[in-house]
């Protein structure tokens, strides 16, 4: 039987390789079909999905992509090799990465009120560290600092791992983290959380408030984790893998797994994904365009 390749498009061991790896082990489960992952990473994502973009639209070739791929590449990619809106078949976005906005307990600041306060004394001369020029923990920041008026320094590093460690050091103070690995720190007082980025308040992190709730009105970003194949898959195989991964989905085992890692599982249609990345696509465009960065 002709297995279904699912194209990662980040090297392996990291968090999306992980549960694309759980998830192909449920869809194999459910479909009788032998799924297999294949780890395409480099260019922010990119390559990985220009790969799945170009690939037969027989349903043989799928991916698991982010935020990073369908919604920040188009603002920050001067010459993207995709159309996410019109390059893929979405099959559903089912789970979202919560960030907290986290500090070093030596800046001295307990709220994000506070932190703006220093802020504004302060133009330019905080730091905030991130996993480097246009990954979400810069762009998140950026989206931070448009709505509440202040400048800081960006510090960025080759991945999120160095970034959080030099935070908990106390090298650089400010950070918007992944709420799964910052989680730990958190609760012993080696980072303090000022506010989650999402629209209520993280199941990991529930006496943290949002950054709406602390002040930001209107604040909410996360990443998160969706389904696709290629452009023009047929209808009958996207509805069969979708139902397929709704039904995995909410077993006690994979909401077990996906909590362990910080996220937020979820199910929905095609369609519902398909809208969910032509909003934050443009939603972030905007957002990136206001940076002035870009990458050829």
């Amino acid at each position: 039987m002709r297995p279904v390749k699912i194209v990662v498009p980040f090297p392996a061991g990291g968090g999306t390789d992980a549960l694309t790896r759980f998830v192909a082990k449920g869809l194999d489960q459910r479909l009788g079909q032998p799924f297999i992952v294949e780890n395409r990473g480099g260019a922010g994502t990119t390559l990985g999905a220009t790969a799945v973009a170009r690939s037969d639209p027989d349903g043989y070739t799928i991916m698991v992509g982010t935020a990073s791929t369908f919604a920040a590449a188009p603002g920050l990619y001067k010459r993207l090799a995709y159309d996410p809106a019109k390059d893929f078949s979405p099959i559903m976005m089912f789970a979202t990465v919560p960030f907290v906005l986290v500090v070093n307990p030596s800046l001295g600041v307990n709220s994000v009120k506070e932190l703006v306060a220093l802020a504004k004394s302060k133009p330019g001369d905080l730091a905030f560290a991130s996993a480097g020029v246009g990954a979400v923990h810069h762009i998140f920041c950026e989206l931070f600092m448009q709505m509440t008026g202040i400048k800081m320094r960006h510090v960025p590093y080759r991945g999120g791992g160095l970034a959080l460690n030099d935070v908990v050091a106390g090298h650089v103070p400010i950070y918007f983290a992944d709420a799964g690995p910052a989680a730990t720190l958190i609760k012993s007082g080696q980072l303090k959380a000022l506010g989650v980025t999402t629209a209520t308040r993280s199941s990991n992190l529930p006496d943290v408030p949002t950054l709406a709730e602390a002040g930001v009105t209107g604040y909410e970003a996360n990443t998160w984790q969706l389904m696709a194949g290629p452009a023009h898959m047929p209808q009958p195989i996207v509805t069969k893998l979708n139902h397929a991964l709704a039904d995995f989905m909410v077993t006690p085992e994979a909401q077990k797994f996906f909590t362990s890692l910080g996220m937020e599982p979820k199910t929905g249609t095609p369609a519902e994904a398909h809208d969910h990345i032509v909003k934050e696509a443009a939603r972030w465009s905007h957002v990136i365009k206001g940076m002035g960065i870009s990458i050829d």
